[in-house]
């Protein structure tokens, strides 16, 4: 059983960083696509960001700019370096891996922008 934990959320001014990161228990290697989400109070879960098992990564068009998605298969280790957070960022972050039709999420931590 794969477990996804992310950490590295908290509490941020306007225009700061943040570097969240999505730890597996096992290998990564063999996911397909792991990505990104967040979910607002009030408002639906959406896409952040993914990157496939290739590298290539994708990301939502109203955040291009300011993310870099990236994973470190040695470490098992996926990674979201957020740059320029605005308070609309504030919102529940959550990580997903999928390997075929199967998918794997953690149980999110909290990026709150305020100054």
């Amino acid at each position: 059983q794969v477990q996804l934990v992310e950490s590295g959320g908290g509490l941020v001014q306007p225009g700061g960083s943040l570097r969240l990161s999505c730890a597996a228990s096992g290998t990564i290697f063999g996911f397909n696509v792991m990505g990104w989400y967040r979910q607002a109070p009030g408002k639906q879960r959406e896409l952040v960001a993914t990157i496939t098992s290739g590298g290539r990564k994708n990301y939502a068009d109203s955040l291009k700019g300011r993310l870099t998605i990236s994973r470190d298969n040695a470490k098992n280790t996926m990674y979201l370096q957020m740059n320029s957070l605005k308070p609309e960022d504030t919102a529940v972050y959550s990580c997903k891996a999928q390997v075929g039709l199967i998918e794997y999420w953690g149980q999110g931590t909290q990026v709150t922008v305020s100054s």
